[in-house]
């Protein structure tokens, strides 16, 4: 039972965290809008689309619905990122600054995807 209590708490928190991260997508897109690789076509919505697959995600594992689903395209979206984004501006920064963040990033996302994996593979059915 105590467990399972810790265990809620966890997953309530990067809820939590997800939700944020989703609603700030919506009040700062133009802040987000740098990271969006040059060569998508529709910038400012991919900013958008991404706050909702967070926001979708953080309320998915707070009801408790779908969750299996939510943390394994969670993982996904999240590995899209290192690839497409963090790993390239880590890789080719145009300076030490640009390298360093996006290294935190990297690390950062790649933390969420393997508790967002973990959260899906032990998701009830």
């Amino acid at each position: 039972m105590k467990q399972k209590l810790i265990s809620r708490i966890s997953i309530s928190l990067l809820a939590i965290v997800l939700i944020v991260f989703g609603i700030y997508h919506f009040q700062e897109p133009q802040s987000l809008l740098v990271w969006v690789p040059t060569y998508l076509p529709g910038g400012i919505y991919w900013v958008y689309l991404v706050g909702v697959a967070f926001i979708i995600a953080g309320v998915s594992f707070i009801i408790n619905w779908k969750v299996r689903y939510a943390g394994y395209f969670l993982a996904f979206l999240l590995v899209i990122f290192i690839l497409t984004i963090h790993l390239p501006n880590y890789l080719n920064g145009s300076s030490l600054e640009v390298q360093h963040e996006a290294f935190v990033n990297l690390l950062k996302d790649t933390a969420i995807a393997g508790f967002a994996i973990h959260i899906a593979s032990n998701a009830e059915r």
